[in-house]
């Protein structure tokens, strides 16, 4: 087969891998060496200091030996198949960045023979790379479930980030969907990662010459939609993750229907908004200082129409509205609008004065969703006073749809069933003003602020 029919099959079956990212490598060029990772790093991913780098994402085969039935390259799937040596990848490799179109290697495969015999290929060719090649730049490699263990440290000394793909977030769902893998296997090699990434950052802490391994860590991938797991179940999933193997990155992949298999879900499209909104409660775990169980329960699932902080802040009234000039740190994270940059303005600007209403926009807060949840010096810019219903439909990211069950509510509290008003306007500003005029109505009437 020619290289180029092999770098169309396995490089468009690598494209259902989403746990692809280089920030964290500080792996620097040396004298004769060709690339270097420490600035940058690589297959549209993104470095820690947010640029966009580029690398060859790609499988070593797609030929597998085990049939999990939510995957492209099962071996009861009827797909091209295509296999590249590890010679011809290691040209591949160095022939695409010395033309400068990678900045790195991000290198998965299927299972062929046994998970030894797939990994012992794979660490041929990164360790070529390294070695003969003198590559410096930045190589992710995927680990194979139930390979042996020095394998899986040999794999370790040459790559700058490993991952190892749980896919399903139940554990029963693994005798069903695919036979031939369980849990135990896939966290075996997470946790000796682990644990060999702590035995090395304390070697260097005391010999400081000492070889890295792993510098950008490990992460895994998670299927969203090929079970009837809850994103509560996926969230605290994640979360004993990052707490029991120290994960760079949990990812989230929304289910892509490739397969006809009578166990998998009849998805029209895949649940991207879904796969969304894991993200965003995935990211107030790493950095808003949320947990999962306050977020959602095991057996619930998000609100599609707004973002989890807002379904959270929404659930938790009680705790608002907040005053932005006395509130912490802590608590500014909660606010729904208000993020990490515009949290630490916030508090330096209100050492030399009290925040305002329009300076508190210059701050980058989305001023249209936290002026709901906060008072600025005491004032409440709101419209709705707390009603977490009307909040709600006022700032749903579908309001455009479901405008008119406010219209609804409100006019059954000010009497007003069936006006002509209501059915004159049509128009999405008429609209707006309407729903304004009549909450400025009812506000009045409640005696509301």
């Amino acid at each position: 087969m020619e290289l180029l029919e092999k770098i169309r099959i396995l490089a468009d079956s690598a494209k259902y891998d989403v746990s692809c990212s280089s920030s964290g490598s500080s792996r620097s060029a040396v004298p004769g060496g060709v690339g270097n990772a420490a600035a940058a790093g690589i297959c549209h991913s993104f470095t820690s200091d947010g640029r966009c780098i580029s690398l060859l994402k790609i499988l070593m085969t797609n030929y597998c030996i085990y049939d999990c039935a939510y995957c492209q390259n099962r071996i009861s799937n009827d797909v091209e198949r295509a296999a590249f040596e590890p010679e011809e990848l290691v040209q591949l490799t160095m022939g695409f960045y010395r033309r400068n179109y990678i900045e790195g290697l991000f290198l998965s495969s299927g299972v062929i023979m046994s998970p030894d015999h797939t990994m012992e290929r794979m660490i041929r060719i990164i360790k070529t790379l390294r070695q003969r090649e003198r590559f410096n730049g930045y190589i992710h490699i995927k680990l194979i479930p139930g390979a042996s263990p020095h394998l899986i440290h040999e794999a370790g000394l040459y790559a700058d980030r490993v991952s190892v793909n749980i896919e399903l977030p139940e554990e029963e769902s693994y005798k069903s969907i695919t036979p031939q893998k369980n849990r135990i296997e896939i966290l075996k090699p997470m946790k000796q990662i682990a644990t060999n990434i702590l035995a090395n950052n304390e070697e260097r802490r005391i010999l400081h010459r000492t070889e890295d391994f792993v510098p950008a860590g490990q992460s895994t991938q998670l299927i969203i939609g090929a079970t009837p797991a809850s994103d509560g179940k996926i969230l605290s999933l994640s979360q004993n993750l990052y707490q029991s193997f120290q994960l760079k990155r949990v990812y989230y992949s929304a289910y892509v229907p490739v397969s006809t298999h009578a166990l998998m879900p009849k998805l029209s499209h895949p649940p991207l908004l879904r796969e969304h909104r894991i993200y965003q409660a995935d990211w107030l775990l790493r950095f808003y200082r949320f947990s999962a169980e306050e977020l959602l329960s095991e057996g619930e699932n998000f609100d599609m129409n707004v973002d989890p902080k807002t379904q959270w802040a929404l659930s938790n009234m009680a705790l608002f509205p907040m005053e932005i000039n006395r509130v912490s740190y802590e608590m500014l994270l909660r606010i729904p609008g208000i993020g990490l940059t515009s949290a630490k303005r916030i508090l330096r600007a209100r050492k030399l004065s009290p925040i305002t209403y329009d300076g508190l926009k210059k701050m980058g807060a989305v001023i249209s969703r936290a002026k709901h949840f906060i008072l600025i010096s005491g004032k409440y810019y709101g419209n709705f006073s707390l009603r977490p219903d009307l909040i709600y439909e006022a700032i749903s990211e579908k309001k455009d749809q479901i405008q008119m069950n406010l219209f609804g509510e409100i006019d059954e509290s000010l009497g007003l069933h069936g006006s002509e008003e209501n059915r004159v306007f049509t128009d999405k500003e008429k609209i707006k003003k309407l729903l304004l005029e009549k909450t400025i109505i009812k506000n009045s009437l409640a005696g509301g602020l």
